[in-house]
Order: structure tokens, then C-alpha cells, then sequence
């Protein structure tokens, strides 16, 4: 499922567009192909007749709802889980039947870590935590494909983000001399 484009504003553009580490596909890829080498198994190997058709389609049956509760239902996880980078903020979506929306404005992130484990090292991901102020405080991104660079990235927008809305010496020391000298404040520029 892609991400809704008009989920994002006018002027804003998407920088990063990431789902978790294929790392998370691997378990589903497994039992897909176990599921299957055992239904081939089953077809070939076991006699013809009555009790052998029955025990067939039993457990074809059974692979198939293994398949779909431990193969499917984790691939679509993966699909629908979002972590969208824009030059306004960080939108953290998931969910297959439900849905759940997540936005961090860059200029509300105070800090943000990374972490590996060993394996993660290995395959090139991590845990990308992101610290803003409010009240849900902490959101913790898994899995996260080259989480170093993701966070690099992260680091950039916050920074230029906050160098784009922050007033310099210049134009600070100007307001403070207009507003000395009685003068009315000019509305900023867009």
C-alpha cells in the first residue's frame, strides 16, 4: 500500500520514504517455503485413497492457515508500515485493517539516537529513536534500513529546518532597534 500523497502539505516534500528492514521478511519467506515443501511432501508421499486424500486436504488446510497467520498477515505489517521523512516533519504510519498516523514536526525534535545490535550491525539496520516535546514524548522506530544514514539525514532536516525558521544576529538585532525606536514591526516575509 503506498503512501497517500495528499496526506502532505503544498510545499512540503517527501526526502526519505522507508518500510522496515527486509530483515523482517525473512520468517514469513521461511514459512512459505516450509508450508510448501511440506504440502508437496504430503501430495507425493502419502497413499492414495480414502485416508490418504483426507489426511491431504487436512493438512492443506492447516499449511494454509499457517501460511496466512505467519507468512501473509507479517508481509502486510511490513507493506503498511511507513517511516516518511519530509522537509516539515517525520510521519510514522502503520496498520493493515486499522490505521495509525503518527506526525513529529522537526521543530518539535529535541533529540534523536540510534541503536545496533550485533546482527543488525550484520545486516544494516537498527532502532532509530526520536525524542519530541509533547505529551507521547518517545517514538521508536524498528528495523530501520541504514539507520545511520537515516539518522545523518534526520539530523540535516532538523537543522536546516531550524535555520530556515529561526531569525539571525541581523534581523534580530533590527526588531530590537525598530521596537527601541517606537517603530511598528514589518510582517515578516513568507
Amino acid at each position: 500500500m503506498a503512501f497517500p500523497e495528499d496526506v502532505l502539505t503544498q510545499d512540503e516534500h517527501v526526502v526519505l520514504h522507508l518500510h522496515p528492514h527486509w530483515k523482517a521478511l525473512v520468517r514469513p519467506v521461511l514459512v512459505l517455503l516450509l508450508g510448501v515443501a511440506a504440502l508437496v511432501a504430503a501430495w507425493v508421499l502419502l497413499p492414495e485413497g480414502d485416508g490418504g486424500t483426507i489426511t491431504r486436504y487436512l493438512l492443506t488446510g492447516l499449511v494454509l492457515a499457517l501460511v496466512l497467520w505467519w507468512a501473509l498477515w507479517p508481509f502486510l505489517v511490513w507493506r503498511t508500515t511507513h517511516y516518511l521523512f519530509t522537509d516539515e516533519r517525520v510521519l510514522l504510519q502503520h496498520g493493515v485493517l486499522a490505521r495509525e498516523r503518527r506526525d513529529l514536526p522537526l521543530a518539535r525534535i529535541n533529540d534523536h539516537s540510534m541503536s545496533q545490535r550485533f546482527l543488525e550491525r550484520l545486516l544494516g539496520c537498527g532502532t532509530l529513536t526520536i525524542e519530541s516535546a509533547g505529551e507521547r514524548g518517545q517514538s521508536v522506530l524498528l528495523d530501520v534500513p541504514q539507520v545511520g544514514k537515516v539518522q545523518t539525514r534526520l539530523y540535516e532536516l532538523v537543522e536546516t529546518h531550524h535555520d530556515r525558521h529561526s531569525l539571525g544576529d541581523g534581523e534580530l538585532r533590527e526588531i530590537l532597534t525598530d521596537m527601541r525606536d517606537g517603530k511598528p514591526l514589518a510582517d515578516p516575509a513568507p
